[in-house]
């Protein structure tokens, strides 16, 4: 088996990519590795912010570690929220103030166009990889839907007419961001770990 760290706290997350990832990989939390402390985010893009959190864990450990890095980018915004997705509408986090202040700044935009986006930032044998996934639709005219979590509610994917809170887990799973980004980090770790 093929232990790997992931820089999260969050129980659900680290479920989630196990599921994805699956054989061979054992996936421990940042609980399982004796880190308590919340990792500073203060890079710039998602790039930074993802290589931040795995370099920190990887420096205190010195295990495989990988950290992810994540959220919506809104053209008519700007790209925002952008790297301030979790916290757009201030602290504490709060999905649904978010979601709000998202409606009410396109409240008059007929650009609705925008994407998810995940980095992964991975540190494999100490040396640093990055893999993207992006997932491209609109935002709708306001949330629907009971599954997900952020912004879920209000993103519907290009070629669906629901949102990623509304649509089935097995499709919305083959479709994110995070499973697009995954997938590529996976194909990388098999191609080392059966290297020839």
């Amino acid at each position: 088996m093929v232990e790997l760290v992931f820089a999260s706290a969050n129980e659900g997350k680290i479920k989630e990519i196990y599921q994805l990832l699956g054989s061979p990989f054992v996936i421990k939390g940042l609980k399982d590795v004796h880190i308590t402390e919340e990792i500073p985010e203060t890079g710039n893009t998602f790039y930074e912010n993802a290589f931040l959190k795995a370099n920190y864990v990887f420096e205190k450990t010195k295990k495989d570690v990988f950290a992810d890095d994540s959220g919506l980018c809104i053209d008519a915004l700007n790209g925002d929220p952008g790297i301030h997705s979790a916290y757009y509408a201030g602290w504490p986090k709060n999905d649904p103030k978010n979601i709000e202040l998202v409606l009410k700044k396109l409240d008059h935009s007929q650009n609705r166009s925008a994407h998810f986006i995940s980095v992964i930032s991975l540190i494999w044998k100490g040396k640093n990889y990055f893999f993207e996934g992006k997932v491209y639709g609109k935002i709708a005219n306001s949330p629907a839907g009971n599954n997900g979590f952020g912004y879920d509610p209000i993103f519907i994917p290009d070629g669906y007419d629901q949102t990623f809170a509304e649509l089935p887990l097995e499709i919305k799973n083959k479709l994110s961001h995070r499973y697009l980004a995954i997938q590529k980090m996976k194909e990388f770790l098999i191609s080392k770990i059966y290297e020839v």
